[in-house]
């Protein structure tokens, strides 16, 4: 690493205090590299070498948003609680909770080889179609296998809340969407069908399943999928995991698969090479490697659905209000009311099947 880009980075990390923590541990006493890492948009990701091992530190950004380090700290939690398990996820080598070190909570771990699907495709995934078919059909098996890990005794365990994970969904985030309306001139009247959407999934929630490990944010742009084998080597970015109701992450797949009517929110680089499975052959998979039971999935899905919109409808919210780019906020409220409107499409479907 040369000394301007060294340099560069010391607003980043304080690499003396990086290279003594990590030589107190045993990793080694020589950083050799250190980059920035593209990724996560939300975290600062640098990859650094260290005696020929290449490994990926995450921190929060450098101006951290209040609830940062606890973000890092449920990160470090999921990746503990997948040690030993056959789900795909970076190996984590060493975490440190105490802020004092280097100003927030951090974590290294082992760097995974693989593309990320929303950003670019590997050269044998561009010329082989059956081999995109299969490796998009491996981001779904790779899903059920996170969902047979129970977080009983693991240190993702104190993140269960008690009570129904279900019922606390649509009062949670129509109460997000109401918040909005605190941010000077946000007005949310103009997303569609918000209300008959919350009944109906307040009418219809399924029983409580037994709690499972939940990514939270589960879609083709938090995955790496090996160059040439139809496989999953990583899912990344934890920052929202929690104990809950696992076939949410997989209604969240759905909703978010790059097939209309979904809107193109995730795996842009893989849809634009084409030949991706259908949303029925994911469930296939999905329950064919091993997955909870898909029965009630349209209810899921709707919720996935209604949630994502939610969320992407805050960076609207705060564009009115000056507080994100104007540009990014009509996009992402073009996305928000095209997932609402599926929201609604699926709950009337389902609806009229039970007619």
């Amino acid at each position: 690493m040369g000394t301007g880009e060294a340099d560069s980075w010391r607003a980043v990390v304080d690499v003396p205090a990086l290279t003594a923590w990590l030589s107190a541990r045993g990793i080694g006493d020589t950083i050799e590299d250190l980059r920035p890492l593209s990724g996560g948009t939300q975290n600062v990701v640098l990859r650094l070498r260290i005696g020929g091992r290449r490994l990926v530190l995450r921190r929060p950004p450098v101006h951290p948003r209040p609830e940062s380090n606890r973000t890092m700290s449920r990160e470090i939690a999921v990746l503990r609680a997948l040690t030993d398990h056959d789900v795909p996820h970076p190996a984590l080598v060493a975490a440190e909770e105490n802020p004092a070190v280097l100003g927030s909570v951090f974590y290294v771990m082992e760097e995974v080889a693989g593309f990320n699907p929303g950003d670019s495709v590997s050269s044998d995934y561009r010329a082989n179609e059956g081999l995109r078919h299969e490796g998009a059909l491996s981001v779904a098996r790779a899903l059920a296998r996170l969902s047979r890990v129970d977080p009983a005794g693991t240190a993702m365990a104190p993140l269960q809340r008690p009570g129904s994970f279900l019922a606390r969904q649509v009062p949670q985030w129509t109460a997000v969407l109401a918040g909005y309306e605190q941010l000077a001139g946000y007005r949310p009247g103009d997303l569609p069908a918000v209300e008959p959407i919350a009944a109906w999934l307040e009418d219809h929630h399924p029983p409580d399943a037994e709690p499972g490990i939940l990514h939270g944010d589960f879609h083709l742009n938090n995955v790496l999928l090996h160059d040439s084998l139809a496989e999953v080597t990583a899912i990344v970015d934890w920052e929202m995991a929690t104990v809950g109701d696992p076939l949410l992450d997989l209604g969240w797949l759905l909703v978010t698969w790059p097939v209309a009517p979904a809107p193109p929110i995730t795996g842009a680089a893989l849809a634009a090479v084409g030949d991706l499975p259908t949303r029925g052959q994911l469930l296939d998979a999905y329950s064919a490697a091993g997955g909870r039971e898909t029965d009630s999935i349209d209810w899921y899905a709707t919720l996935a659905a209604f949630k994502l919109g939610i969320v992407l409808e805050g960076t609207w919210a705060r564009a009115q209000a000056g507080l994100a780019p104007m540009d990014v906020g009509r996009r992402l409220h073009t996305a928000a009311a095209s997932l609402l409107d599926l929201a609604d499409a699926i709950r009337q479907g389902a609806r009229s099947a039970s007619d």
